[in-house]
Parts: C-alpha cells; structure tokens; sequence
C-alpha cells in the first residue's frame, strides 16, 4: 500500500477506511486475576497511610507527615490514597511536589475533607483493601504499553534499517532532549523519544515521538494533536531555517485513534509538512519508512 494508482505517496489519512486493521492491540490484565498480587503489593502503603492517619490532628497534617515520608515510591502511593480518601480534585502530579507542601496546604487545606470523616471511612474497609488495591494497580501498569510500542518500534526498525542507527529510550528512561540533539537549539528542554542517524551518525535523519493512545478523546484529544502540531513547527522551522533534511516521525498505535477525530487530526498534522512528516503506527513501518525519505 506504499503508492497509489496515481503514484502519490499514501498519506496517513488514506488507511482510515480500514484504520482497525492498523492498529496494533497491546495486551492487558484480567480483573480479578490481579487481586492477589495487588493486595500483597499495597497492603502496606495502606497499612502505612492508616498509622498516619491516627497520628494526624486534621488532614492538613496528614498531607504533610505523607509528604515528609522518604521512600519516593511509597510517597507517591500514599498520596494516591490521600486523594481518593481527602481530596479528590487535586492531581497527585500537583501533591507530589515536595517543595509545593506549604502552598498546597495554604490554597488547598481548608477544602481537604475533615480528618475525622477520613478516620471514619479507613475504618470501614478491610485490610488488605481490595477495591484500593485494584485503582493502586492501574497506576502501576500505566505506560506499559508505551513501553512496549517503543520496544517494538525498536526492534522494527533495526529489522528493516541495520544500516541506520536508532537512538532513545526503549522502554523507561530519560527522554531525548533538543537541547542535546543541537547545540543551539531554542527550546533545549523539549523532549523527543527517539532520534535516527545515519550508520556513521554524521547526519541527523529524524526525530520522533512515540505515543500509544488507548482511549483518547475529548480535550485529552486536542491536547495531545495541539501539542504534536507545535512541536513539529518548532523542530522543523528550526531546521529547515539551517537548510538540514531532518524529518519527524509520529508513532501512534492503539485503540484511540479510532476514536473522535484522532486519525483525522493527525492527517492533518501530517499535511502541513506533507515531505517532512510521517504519522504512522508500527504496522505502517515497513510500509511507509524509506531511507529514500529519510535522506531526500
């Protein structure tokens, strides 16, 4: 499918018809063949949240002892029950920074649900607490299946390129950063998940996003195309400013393109910049990846 009849090379708006079978499912966890482990696993963060719960006058000081607790992970655990149990409409992105603690008890603490109200909802559930336990788990396997659309993507493309070089975290690890791609870049903190070099890497063929979407839609949708669409006039301005062939390459897999306007709002991305930018899922790779665009 790399050409049509017209000889025009397809774009990622031509695969919609049968978008469904481009699309790659990544695998899941059954409920609740996940229970034993998961209860094993926070039973002490649960354990933990309740001793500091009966040493904590008002919930204000509840926020504070979790935020003093040491261990990073255990940290974060505790301050997911926090926001289940104390204040729900509080991000736990927001709760985790350390330095915020004071701010947050300021702007916040006078909506944190009453201490004694908390005491007595902790009182009426088991330990271990399977249903808290269940929510503690979709924590723990989020970007898993991120981790492994890039681990593919890898594999992938070592498979059909052995004579480029790929670069990047394959699973978990620190993003690419412009900033150490090119020198002078403005934006040097802006992150990138993998960048493709010829064999020798003398040149700079690609940068590229990866991203796997299992049920985007709404504002979530428009944030994740808003925020692709600057980024790549953000990259690709700066190199076409310094006359380089650098291309941008968007992964995206997984049910949610299929879902609202995703697959449209990525043709369109890829539109603007139709000889500079491929969007594309990893059943796409051997079929639209070339080294002839990749050089041209």
């Amino acid at each position: 499918m790399t050409n049509t009849s017209s000889g025009r090379r397809n774009s990622f708006a031509d695969y919609k018809p049968d978008g469904h079978n481009w699309i790659t499912l990544m695998t899941g966890e059954y409920y609740p063949d996940i229970l034993q482990e998961a209860c094993q696993l926070y039973e002490p963060v649960l354990v933990m949240f309740g001793q500091l719960l009966r040493t904590s006058e008002s919930s204000v000081r509840l926020f504070i002892q979790i935020s003093e607790v040491p261990s990073t992970w255990m940290r974060v655990q505790l301050l997911r029950v926090f926001r289940k149990y104390v204040s729900p409409e509080i991000p736990v992105e927001m709760l985790r920074r350390k330095k915020k603690t004071t701010d947050i008890c300021n702007q916040f603490g006078s909506r944190f649900r009453a201490v004694q109200e908390v005491q007595a909802a902790y009182m009426t559930r088991p330990i271990p607490d399977e249903a808290m336990s269940a929510l503690l788990w979709e924590y723990k396997s989020r970007g898993n299946k991120g981790y492994d659309l890039t681990e593919r993507f890898f594999s992938l493309f070592r498979l059909h390129f052995p004579y480029l070089a790929i670069r990047g975290p394959e699973r978990a690890g620190k993003d690419i950063m412009m900033g150490n791609v090119f020198a002078n870049y403005p934006n040097p903190k802006r992150p990138v998940d993998f960048a493709i070099y010829d064999i020798n890497e003398n040149e700079l063929l690609a940068i590229g996003l990866a991203r796997y979407d299992s049920d985007r839609g709404g504002a979530q949708e428009d944030d994740r195309t808003g925020g692709y669409r600057s980024c790549a006039d953000e990259i690709l301005s700066y190199t076409q400013d310094r006359n380089l062939k650098t291309k941008v390459i968007f992964l995206n897999d997984g049910p949610g393109l299929l879902l609202g306007s995703m697959w449209d709002d990525y043709a369109n991305i890829e539109k603007i910049w139709s000889d500079r930018i491929i969007v594309l899922t990893l059943r796409m790779v051997p079929d639209r990846i070339t080294v002839e665009w990749l050089r041209s």
